[in-house]
Formats: structure tokens, sequence, C-alpha cells
């Protein structure tokens, strides 16, 4: 099962359970994981910007009287997006992205994650 020698790296925000004292415990018994944490905030995170999107044009502002409504929002939006995919595409290298952050933790004008409308 698996591939011992093969050094695996994971990408991590700064969320707290990254770090917990259970995890550092656990990749110190296991040394061929290796955790990266993105220099700032979840804007770096593509599936956080999906979801970003999906609020943004599907339910921010809207009006659901019940949960079947907002599934049904959810669900027109998926069926747009899956009709047309398009995919998120880095426009900066790793060596412009780290471990350079805005004071402010705003995205640098140089880190750029393009996606064309979905819509």
């Amino acid at each position: 099962m698996g591939r011992p020698g093969l050094q695996i790296h994971m990408i991590c925000d700064k969320y707290g359970t990254h770090k917990h004292a259970n995890v550092k415990k656990w990749l110190a018994k296991h040394p061929r994981f290796h955790l990266h944490f993105i220099p700032i905030s979840s804007w770096l995170n593509l599936v956080e910007r999906w979801f970003r999107d999906l609020t943004d044009k599907a339910i921010r502002r809207g009006v659901f009287h019940s949960v079947n409504d907002l599934i049904a929002a959810i669900e027109d939006y998926l069926k747009v997006n899956n009709d047309n995919p398009k995919p998120f595409v880095w426009t900066a290298t790793a060596e412009q992205i780290s471990p350079r952050s805005p004071a402010d933790g705003s995205p640098s004008s140089k880190w750029k994650v393009n996606n064309e409308t979905l819509h």
C-alpha cells in the first residue's frame, strides 16, 4: 500500500487545526508528509474561490422561502456551471506567490487566479 519513498507535500491554509498538537505529533511519525501554509487568507484556496462565486451569483441577496428553494437555486447554479465549465487557472508562479504577503493580508496584484465568467 502506498509508495513509502514518495514525499507528499500538502498545501494548507492557516486554520488552527492544521497546527494542532495532534497533527504535529502525527507528522513527526510520518516524515514523508510536509505541510506548507499559504501566505495569506482564503482567496488563495481555489475551492473557497468557487464557493465565493456560488454565494455571489446564486445565494447572496436571494430570497428563499424554504430550504428547498435554496437547494433549487444552488442546483440551478451547478447546472449552468456544469453545462459550460471554466477552470480556475493560476497566472502567478510559486516564486511570485511565496512568501511575499501584503501587510494588510490582501492579495497582491501579482497573485491572481483567473476564472472566466461562469454564466
